[in-house]
């Protein structure tokens, strides 16, 4: 992949229509380097204030709310820009992000089929209505709830804010977007293309670049009705409390710990493939990573060999280098983060099969790289087994039978996915209705459709986002009763 020119040396926010600088400014890194690449306006509270007043005038005295048509229109041309920008920024994407070139480009290329279906929703849309005696009627209305606030990680930052602000357009929200401060360039250049999309309002889209003050702010912001998360479980509580004040709605797509459960008839040439890339795919920083092998015992032996010599044949290296099979941690912090986590799981007990880690040596030394890191556990309580590790880092623990299989898959506070693997014809049903998650996948993995729903159960979050449910989140319901005729 040619990595980009920088579009915005000095990345800003996008209010009403208008580039606005901020009094505070940081540097962004290219996470496979280590070297600065630009500059950004870091927004809190005062940048906050001013999009939500921009979206909430868009909101009352605008067509946005009323125009379907309007909105159908404008979904679709936003989807073209985004398809015409593609290759900006998945390159810029890949150099600010640290994907490598496949990542990145799949990342981009979720964007306009999302807000294509979320333009076909809003045709199909309804409310109902009947007369529920002679002469009474009852009409149920289906309203936008005003202006969303909708709050994106870093891990990644164009599927995931098109994955909140689609549906939240297309129910007829406005919207501020609070984006992350590692992603700045990319979070510019995705404003831009939003920026040039015909027919679109002032003030119904709005980025602001920043982190714990903004999102504080829209939590706390009477007029902010609604919130779309998707972060840590600690900061989704977090919010969750801080906005019961006022009875926000939440939409909360929040960790996960994704068990793989492979079982004695699995096909292994199959799985081994999907269990690397589950786990090597975005370095690890995916709410939907494959972290947790649960292998039967007769198949255990081989799984763990093949593992043991696969894993370390996994190449590091940066976007540019196309033979890269796996990109940098977003910062160095993260990489010292993560490598704490597995010295405290060897020092707990945890036994070492492929002990990745950080790469101190030669020019990979330079970025943020750790390399897969596999470990065989016994004790499902430990740490590393219960906690989202957000990084390259997979336990292994073996069991003997089905109901133990699902009681180790279930035993997480979490619940986003889960995967299972065997040739048998009915047990992957059966196994899959008893696991505890939002999404089970069977013989594959991170396969995603905006017409089905995505979500959590447990701690992994509440609310949908993707299929016909997506709309919920941004809603309210209005019950309208008529008797005509009568003075």
């Amino acid at each position: 992949m040619k990595l980009p020119a920088l579009t915005f040396p000095h990345a800003r926010h996008w209010i009403d229509g208008a580039w606005r600088d901020s009094a505070e400014h940081g540097d962004s890194f290219d996470p496979a380097t280590g070297e600065v690449i630009g500059r950004y306006a870091f927004g809190a509270e005062y940048e906050a204030a001013d999009a939500v007043a921009a979206a909430s005038r868009a909101f009352q005295s605008g067509p946005w709310r009323h125009d379907r048509a309007l909105r159908v229109r404008v979904l679709h041309a936003m989807a073209d820009r985004f398809e015409a920008r593609a290759g900006e920024l998945a390159a810029l994407l890949s150099l600010e992000n640290g994907k490598i070139a496949a990542e990145a480009t799949f990342e981009i290329a979720l964007a306009a089929p999302g807000l294509r279906y979320c333009a076909a929703l809003i045709a199909t849309d309804q409310g109902r209505a009947s007369e529920w005696s002679p002469g009474r009627f009852s009409m149920v209305l289906r309203e936008p709830m005003g202006v969303a606030g909708i709050s994106v990680p870093w891990n990644s930052p164009v599927g995931l804010m098109v994955r909140s602000l689609a549906p939240a357009l297309a129910a007829g929200c406005t919207a501020v977007v609070q984006m992350p401060a590692q992603t700045a360039q990319v979070n510019a250049l995705v404003s831009k293309v939003i920026s040039e999309t015909p027919g679109l309002p002032l003030g119904v889209v709005n980025i602001v670049t920043g982190s714990k003050e903004v999102i504080s702010y829209l939590v706390d912001a009477p007029d902010v009705p609604t919130i779309s998360f998707t972060g840590s479980t600690a900061t989704g509580r977090a919010i969750s409390r801080a906005g019961a004040v006022r009875l926000k709605r939440f939409g909360l797509e929040l960790g996960g710990k994704t068990p793989f459960l492979v079982f004695d008839d699995a096909d292994l040439d199959a799985a081994l493939p999907r269990i690397e890339k589950a786990l090597t795919t975005f370095a690890g920083q995916f709410c939907m990573t494959g972290s947790r092998l649960l292998v039967q015992r007769g198949v255990a032996d081989q799984l763990r060999e093949r593992l043991k010599r696969r894993l370390p044949e996994v190449k590091a290296g940066p976007a540019s280098d196309p033979s890269s099979e796996m990109g940098p941690l977003i910062d160095k912090a993260n990489v010292a983060r993560v490598d704490r986590i597995v010295e405290a799981a060897l020092a707990a007990g945890a036994s070492s099969i492929v002990r990745g880690g950080p790469v101190l040596d030669g020019p990979l030394s330079r970025g943020a790289f750790y390399l897969p890191t596999l470990l065989e556990v016994n004790d499902p309580t430990m740490a590393i087994v219960q906690e989202e590790t957000f990084g390259p880092v997979l336990t292994m623990q073996v069991f003997d039978t089905e109901a133990e299989a699902i009681a180790l898959a279930n035993d997480s506070e979490y619940g986003l996915a889960a995967s299972i693997w065997s040739r048998d014809v009915d047990r992957p049903l059966r196994v899959a209705r008893a696991i505890e998650a939002g999404t089970i996948w069977i013989n594959d993995w991170a396969v995603m459709r905006d017409e089905f729903e995505e979500g959590g159960y447990k701690q992994s979050g509440q609310g949908r986002l993707r299929g016909v449910a997506q709309l919920e989140d941004f809603l309210e319901h209005k019950h309208i009763v008529m008797q005509p005729g009568v003075a």
